[in-house]
């Protein structure tokens, strides 16, 4: 079973897109910033990584090059999961090393097809 790592402050984001992940056959951990997102990984690494922009603490494009910086933090798919749409957010969070991007408000449909295009399921 694949893990999926999801990262976002909002407890409701949270549980939404864990019953939606869930429902695809994914193992699911939470962290409610970057920081705790962190200190997950370096227990173990995630097969993808939702991951919401604005969190306090650490937000998520911070921990996404902190991500990628640690030993295997190449292998996890990160999809952002923000409401920053304009192309200047895309932009750079593609260059740090995110594999795809989804606008809030998501659902099912929105999420199996992003997670399809990025072959996790």
């Amino acid at each position: 079973m694949k893990t999926c790592l999801i990262v976002d402050d909002s407890s409701v984001i949270r549980k939404v897109a864990r019953r939606i992940l869930e429902g695809l056959d994914f193992q699911i951990v939470e962290a409610e910033n970057g920081e705790k997102a962190v200190e997950v990984c370096k227990r173990g690494m995630p097969d993808a990584v939702l991951l919401d922009w604005n969190m306090p603490v650490m937000d998520g494009y911070d921990f996404l090059r902190a991500l990628r910086a640690m030993p295997g933090g190449d292998r996890p798919t990160v999809v952002f999961c923000t409401t920053e749409n304009d192309v200047a957010h895309i932009a750079r969070a593609l260059h740090a090393g995110a594999n795809e991007y989804i606008m809030k408000p998501f659902d099912k449909d929105i999420v199996t097809a992003k997670f399809q295009e990025v072959g996790l399921i």
